[in-house]
């Protein structure tokens, strides 16, 4: 074989590599011209390549929407990087200078993956999340709730958090609260903003883990008119904004990115917020009260958590225990989501005997609060009877959890663990709005096994 029949054969690979890619990809040379546009390039931009390969990008584009010009400008490939080639479209997009033999650049290439409806979706629920908080204010404020009264629970343990978050609530201090998943961070911290001067404003929740990294800033800060092509004519607050004189909750403290660390440092300290593509500051008053199930001092250690965003946070600390904690508390948890789940799906209200919840209270509970609500839901869902024995429950329980280690039996809400899993991931994505790179990372496994496992159990993409 020859050099030019091996160029062929090589250049046919790449061809097909190219147009067999689900993203958008582009290559121009340095006269910036287009030299290739695959089919899914087509379909995104509706631009046929009969109509591009050959032509000048900037006649298609405006100059200021084009990537691939700055790659050609700068000679720095980027990644993973936010972009809006026009109005209404949103891409992640990877592109690279492209160098000959001599170290000249004569050319660059993009890849985009469309994300528009993604950023739309999450445009969407963030305002529907707002709205709704506002709506939950209202009604709290009609009812006049009292601060904490939906924690139950006597315990000594449970007691004392409570006193200290009373006391907390009163002032304006930060306050970071920690604790195992299901322990109920979000009740506390709902419960101090109640309890707190600010209880007639706003109280604004984000969950750290659920929103993409690439949306952080937008979200947290909003962005000024006209900050970029596509967006809101008139600009969007971001979630500090809108907690102004109020509260905001920011849950899995630790996932918030470094970058964003220093930004949220520097609204602590100066109590102002830059929106993006904004050119003044806006001055905000913001409680911020943050959570996490993560060690931060270890993060700290480790370099993935800055130690001044972490002093400024822990003024107070609130420890709430895990369930195994306070048994005593199990009996009025089990009966209060006995009563929540029988009305809901209108069932009766069984007995449990005193052998049944002895059953309740031998397991460890590594699912904590919300792993008991779920058990009791399941126990309501499958069974008709007035009186339950523990072999009634048998079947929604885990099995022999007197001897499941912790470690073995996180997130385990019954024998089947296949059904349990598949319980975990459909909570973890709706808990993240859908964004499966979020919830693989909340699951601990890659974005691939996360849609393995949802296509081996039938959940929909």
């Amino acid at each position: 074989m020859n050099k030019t029949d091996s160029e062929t054969i090589y250049y046919h690979y790449l061809y097909t590599l190219l147009e067999t890619s689900s993203d958008a990809i582009a290559v121009i040379n340095s006269s910036k011209e287009v030299e290739f546009w695959n089919a899914h390039a087509e379909q995104f931009y509706n631009i046929s390549k009969k109509e591009i390969v050959g032509k000048n990008i900037e006649d298609f584009f405006r100059k200021q929407d084009l990537k691939l010009l700055e790659i050609l400008a700068t000679r720095e490939a980027v990644s993973n990087m936010h972009h809006q080639p026009r109005p209404g479209k949103h891409v992640l997009i990877n592109s690279s200078p492209i160098w000959n033999n001599h170290a000249e650049v004569i050319g660059a290439i993009s890849i985009e993956d469309d994300v528009t409806n993604t950023v739309k979706l999450n445009e969407k629920l963030s305002f529907t999340t707002t709205e709704l908080q506002k709506i939950k204010h209202q009604v709290n404020q009609q009812h006049q709730a009292v601060p904490f009264s939906n924690i139950r629970g006597e315990s000594v343990a449970i007691q004392r958090v409570k006193d200290l978050s009373v006391k907390v609530a009163r002032t304006d201090a930060t306050v970071l609260i920690q604790g195992e998943s299901g322990v109920g961070k979000e009740l506390f911290s709902q419960g101090i903003h109640d309890g707190s001067l600010r209880n007639k404003q706003t109280f604004v929740p984000i969950n750290c883990g659920a929103i993409p990294d690439t949306l952080f800033e937008s979200e947290l800060f909003g962005y000024a008119k006209g900050a970029f092509t596509g967006a809101d004519r008139g600009g969007k607050k971001g979630k500090i904004e809108l907690a102004d004189g109020g509260t905001l909750f920011l849950d899995e403290i630790g996932s918030l990115p470094l970058d964003m660390q220093v930004k949220l440092l520097r609204v602590l300290q100066e109590k102002e917020v830059f929106p993006i593509g904004g050119n003044k500051a806006k001055k905000v008053d913001v409680r911020i009260v943050a959570a996490t199930n993560s060690d931060l001092g270890e993060m700290v250690k480790a370099g993935t958590f800055r130690a001044d965003l972490y002093y400024r946070l822990n003024v107070v600390i609130i420890d709430i225990p895990p369930l195994r904690d306070r048994l005593d508390d199990i009996p009025i948890l089990v009966d209060h989501f006995m009563q929540e789940f029988s009305q809901k799906h209108q069932k009766q209200i069984p007995h449990l005997l005193t052998s049944t919840l002895n059953m309740f209270k031998g397991y460890d509970w590594p699912g904590n609060i919300r792993e008991l609500r779920n058990i009791v839901e399941r126990i309501i869902l499958f069974n008709d009877k007035s009186t339950l024995g523990p072999q009634d429950i048998s079947d929604v329980f885990p099995e022999n959890h007197e001897q499941v280690s912790r470690k073995e039996s996180v997130g385990l809400l019954h024998q089947d663990k296949a059904a349990l899993e598949k319980e975990r991931i459909i909570e973890t994505l709706d808990k993240t709005y859908g964004n499966k790179s979020a919830a693989a990372k909340i699951l601990g496994i890659s974005r691939v096994s996360l849609y393995k496992k949802m296509k081996e159990y039938e959940i929909p993409l």
